[in-house]
């Protein structure tokens, strides 16, 4: 979204943060304009859609950052599931859409070394989460997360709020997380100590060929991912850092190496994009997909 809305839009989007297009009508309507052409994609397909909350920013930390109260973050939060509550009326079921509460790391999804304990992050998140357990959101999740801990604490969150819940890593060009750890240990830790409380997992911000390898070792907990929203550059976190532009990729090559996933993820079905996506690139992986299942 956000890479989208900045370089494809030409949008200033102070911090990365979406959420500060919900306080104006100007702002919501790029949102809109943003949104709609998934709805298309998904409706052409016959596909259910997914619809994420432009609130990966909206905590209190990134909220303090621009300005915003607590208080002002939370009703971003309500603002945006209201706006896809929106859409979703008037799709009137032509595709179904679920409305996800979109939750990101209190710090740089990119840095591991930085860590809240999983009670902190309990406590931190569920503010957020109770906020979307109020709402019209189906479900939850905490995208982009650099370590096990603050998952472990979002999950625990959602599952005290009453709300499902996916939990979703980036990952290193290595196939682990930020943190260091490997991605396989960090689903087995949160599993056990939530007795297999989210939904699914998913794998974000990373191209399928940095963690290819990583699901190929093999593992159980390969079942546990159902989804996958990778970038389109096969370039490092700190590469694109550095870069300046848009590396949007290939989209059909990208939905080539979603298809190579297949036999390494038998449970895999929700399909999405991070860093350098849009609707081209997930209307390709999606046509692919659906042509080989």
């Amino acid at each position: 979204m956000e890479t989208t809305l900045i370089f494809r839009e030409g949008i200033d989007l102070p911090e990365f943060a979406a959420f500060t297009l919900l306080a104006s009508e100007r702002g919501r309507e790029a949102l809109r304009r943003y949104f709609e052409p998934y709805v298309e994609v998904a409706r052409r397909l016959g596909a259910q859609l997914v619809l994420d909350t432009p609130t990966w920013r909206a905590n209190v930390d990134w909220g303090e950052k621009l300005g915003y109260s607590p208080e002002d973050v939370d009703q971003a939060s309500r603002d945006g599931v209201s706006l896809l509550a929106e859409l979703r009326a008037d799709a009137a079921g032509d595709p179904p859409v679920l409305i996800c509460g979109c939750l990101g790391p209190r710090g740089d999804a990119y840095d591991g070394t930085v860590t809240m304990s999983a009670e902190e992050a309990e406590v931190y998140h569920g503010r957020q989460v109770q906020v979307f357990a109020e709402s019209d959101a189906d479900l939850v999740s905490g995208l982009t997360l650099p370590t096990v801990e603050e998952a472990l604490g979002i999950a625990r969150a959602a599952v005290a709020a009453g709300m499902p819940v996916v939990i979703s890593f980036t990952v290193e060009t290595d196939g682990r997380l930020p943190s260091g750890q490997p991605l396989g240990e960090a689903i087995t830790q949160l599993d056990t100590a939530t007795d297999g409380a989210p939904q699914y997992f998913m794998i974000n911000c990373a191209h399928p060929t940095h963690f290819e390898r990583a699901l190929a070792e093999g593992g159980g907990w390969r079942g546990r991912i159902h989804g996958i929203r990778a970038n389109a550059s096969k370039q490092s976190h700190a590469e694109l850092d550095e870069l300046g532009l848009l590396d949007a990729g290939d989209p059909a090559e990208l939905a080539a190496a979603y298809l190579a996933l297949q036999p390494l993820l038998p449970n895999l079905e929700v399909l999405g994009g991070c860093c350098g996506t849009d609707h081209r690139h997930i209307a390709a992986i999606a046509e692919a997909w659906l042509q080989h299942v």
